[in-house]
């Protein structure tokens, strides 16, 4: 069993491996990185672990939680110029991705640190209802998207309604053998 705090809710409906879940409020630094999934994941997570082991204002360790959830950002960002494009020898398509880590629930907006880095927001995220896919093993594009088609399904099957994108959750660090890893794909609920 691990010791890494997660945050706080409470199962209203289960069916195998998904839950209906309501998540007290919760505080999270979190930072949008213009990029590919995954790379936009490794990007975020040196910036926001940075922050968590001291490069803040008070330079204050503050421990791991998980998961750390990565989700496309509600409102459309503005576009600019130029566009720049490099050939990479294959075609990448960018999106903008939010990548949060949970702060441990001993602090508030008040007594967290503050982030060093100007690309960190430090936020409460209130109260909501999610529906949440449970799946072990590697938590790529093909698996994030079949497992997330899967919780649509079901959820339109139960007449229930979701808003705003889904949200991708990793439990596990990238050492943590594939077959024992905890990833989640989420959707908040009308």
């Amino acid at each position: 069993m691990s010791q890494t705090e997660e945050p706080k809710y409470s199962v209203l409906q289960s069916y195998n491996d998904i839950e209906i879940r309501q998540y007290e409020p919760k505080i999270v630094a979190e930072t949008v990185i213009q990029a590919e999934r995954d790379r936009a994941n490794k990007a975020a997570f040196s910036i926001l672990a940075a922050y968590i082991f001291g490069e803040n204002t008070s330079v204050t360790k503050i421990a791991m939680t998980a998961p750390v959830t990565q989700s496309q950002p509600r409102e459309k960002i503005a576009m600019t110029a130029p566009v720049i494009q490099q050939e990479a020898g294959e075609n990448i398509a960018t999106s903008a991705w939010v990548v949060q880590f949970v702060m441990p629930s001993q602090y508030t907006l008040a007594t967290l640190p503050k982030p060093k880095d100007s690309r960190i927001t430090i936020k409460e995220v209130p109260s909501n209802k999610v529906a949440a896919i449970r799946f072990s093993g590697l938590a790529g594009d093909e698996q994030l998207q079949e497992n997330e088609a899967k919780l649509s399904a079901f959820l339109a099957r139960q007449g229930i309604e979701t808003k705003g994108k889904a949200i991708y959750a990793f439990y596990d660090s990238p050492f943590i053998l594939p077959a024992f890893r905890h990833n989640e794909v989420m959707l908040e609920l009308k």
